[in-house]
């Protein structure tokens, strides 16, 4: 029985170097098809043009290149684009380009569905099928940035890990995706324009101030009342928003890294002044800016966009303690490529 060929890219460089050494080549060889396969992103090993074609058959004997394809792309008449990325075993996943007159933004997924449960969010009706590999959300990365450069004329400035699924749980190959974006070897790009968003898992928040990362922190806040949050978030109740505040502090001590809370407010749920009251309390705790975000309907009109006045008295509460808050207008909505919206019609 024929056994199934691994992931090229699971390889790091050093067990490349191996592999050639082992196979009676050159261990340079490894130098040069980690470059192509990183910083060239080739999707096939005929691509390798400076490999003989011995060794290319040798390699395509051995492994595969699991690649992206971008099935379906779509345009915002806001210049948003949605990818429909199709990945090698079938699955489908969504990652959004969002444009501003400065710079264009990278918003990726992390799994395939999610791991969690937020009632508001059109992902988290999918069940999680499974996590993405490094390699895919380095796919998802580098497909954007060849958007941007086409259509914006410049490189990607910042990437967001707000698409679909849960970063933290699927932890290590964020990490390794993240390592390779922010590699010479790859992108290059400077981990302080990555963000990575969780709903709040504390003792993931606390591993990666451990190690140390230097990527921001996104929290998806909605409420600092417990009860509300396990309504909006049911997944929660098993994350109390102590041990959340706790896990935040101890993220700060060590990172010195100020936290942003993305926050919906949301009719008839959170618009009221103990939410707001809450919220304030909660933001004094850690250094912090919040992002106020629009809410985008996903069909059921459970949950409704709250009234301007809300929204002001949001703003006004967090300036009045000195809180930075920004109003974020959402962005593709007639393509559904906003925040919550992204849930694999085309899959």
């Amino acid at each position: 029985m024929q056994m199934e060929k691994k992931d090229i890219r699971a390889l790091s460089k050093d067990q490349l170097r191996d592999f050639f050494v082992a196979n009676n080549d050159k261990a340079f060889r490894g130098n040069q098809v980690y470059e192509w396969l990183w910083s060239k992103g080739a999707h096939s090993f005929d691509d390798m043009t400076n490999v003989a074609k011995p060794t290319r058959a040798m390699l395509e004997d051995n492994f595969v290149i699991n690649h992206i394809k971008v099935d379906t792309m779509q345009r915002s008449s806001d210049g948003t684009v949605k990818n429909a990325v199709r990945l090698h075993d079938g699955l489908v996943v969504e990652s959004v380009l969002i444009p501003t007159e400065t710079r264009t933004t990278a918003c990726v997924s992390s799994q395939v569905g999610c791991s969690l449960d937020c009632n508001f969010c059109a992902t988290a009706r999918l069940k999680r099928m499974r996590n993405l590999e490094p390699g895919e959300i380095y796919d998802q990365v580098l497909a954007i940035d060849k958007e941007s450069r086409l259509y914006y004329n410049h490189p990607l400035s910042n990437i967001v890990f707000m698409g679909m699924g849960e970063p933290l749980m699927n932890y290590n190959n964020v990490i390794k995706a993240i390592d390779m974006i922010t590699s010479p070897e790859g992108l290059g790009m400077s981990p302080k324009r990555i963000m990575v968003s969780t709903s709040g898992i504390p003792k993931m928040i606390k591993k990666m101030a451990d190690d140390d990362v230097k990527f921001k922190l996104a929290v998806s806040l909605h409420s600092a009342i417990d009860e509300i949050r396990a309504k909006i978030m049911p997944f929660s109740k098993n994350f109390p928003l102590k041990d959340l505040r706790e896990a935040l502090e101890y993220w700060y001590r060590k990172t010195k890294s100020k936290i942003s809370f993305e926050y919906v407010v949301w009719k008839g749920i959170n618009d009221d002044k103990a939410s707001i009251d809450a919220l304030v309390k909660f933001c004094k705790y850690v250094p912090c800016k919040v992002n106020l975000i629009e809410y985008n309907p996903i069909d059921d009109g459970e949950f409704q966009q709250a009234s301007e006045e809300s929204i002001m008295a949001y703003i006004k509460a967090l300036e009045n303690t000195g809180i930075v808050v920004k109003v974020r207008r959402s962005r593709g909505k007639d393509i559904d490529a906003a925040c919550g919206q992204l849930a694999n019609k085309e899959g």
